[in-house]
């Protein structure tokens, strides 16, 4: 029987606490976590609680660029480092810590939507959507794939029922995945295609105002509304004559076509 690979977490949100348990069932030998600061951390509490480690093996995101929190992380000897909706750029002399590489589950069917909110520029750019799993590199989103899920977007879905579905096909790779790594396999892996979009944090905010006398074509208006529509945050925006804002979300009922 196979040693299972000893792996190094990095973990947010609702994928980083479920693909935890994911990778634990599915045989990794979990050494280490590394989670988000207080401050900006998402379930970071139950994902500490969830991963039950010594203390002196769970970092913050900051102790990633001290000499001291490398020098932690590679005392541990972890062959493998997982990221699950982790939020931030890893460097490289951290990638060079782990033989086996490190890889990230991301919510876009790579190379299209690389970076930040792919749920949203899937609707907006009209792009194919889908979960990747694939290996870390010096870029953001750029290494070589092992696994992907295709996920149809529907013309009923706003951000959050696409982001959500997303999730779920980001876990379900990893269930399907993640046996065999952890079993100490090595992955099949293939380069990104060239080609692709990519977006950073702030490129939403070019879509996010809605100006009154801008013609638009309907489809167009429709999908940054419904693509923006992921309550309780803000949406996309008009402003008044008197300067304020007025934010916009858009429900979506779809009706069953006549037999």
């Amino acid at each position: 029987m196979k040693t299972p690979v000893r792996t190094i977490v990095l973990a947010n949100n609702r994928v980083g606490l479920e693909g935890l348990s994911i990778l634990r069932d599915a045989g990794a030998g979990i050494e280490g976590l590394v989670v988000h600061a207080p401050k900006d951390g998402r379930r970071r509490d139950e994902i500490v609680a969830a991963a039950a480690l010594p203390p002196d093996r769970v970092f913050d995101a900051p102790a990633l660029r001290t000499p001291d929190g490398l020098e932690r992380v590679r005392a541990i000897g972890a062959e493998l480092a997982v990221s699950l909706f982790f939020g931030h750029i890893l460097r490289q002399e951290f990638i060079d810590l782990f033989p086996k590489g490190v890889m990230n589950v991301h919510p876009a069917l790579l190379p299209w939507n690389r970076g930040s909110y792919p749920n949203v520029w899937a609707i907006v750019d009209r792009t194919p959507a889908g979960a990747t799993l694939h290996f870390i590199d010096a870029g953001v989103d750029t290494g070589d794939v092992i696994a992907q899920r295709e996920v149809t977007v529907e013309p009923w879905d706003t951000g959050k029922t696409l982001y959500v579905r997303l999730e779920e096909a980001c876990l379900s790779l990893l269930r399907g995945s993640f046996p065999a790594i952890a079993r100490g396999e090595a992955p099949d892996r293939r380069p990104q295609p060239e080609g692709g979009t990519s977006h950073r944090a702030r490129d939403v905010a070019r879509i996010d105002e809605i100006v009154l006398d801008r013609e638009y074509r309907a489809r167009d208006l429709i999908d940054v509304l419904r693509a923006r529509t992921f309550e309780p945050h803000p949406g996309a925006w008009f402003r008044t004559e008197d300067g304020a804002k007025v934010y916009l979300r858009l429900e979506l009922i779809r009706e069953e076509p006549p037999e």
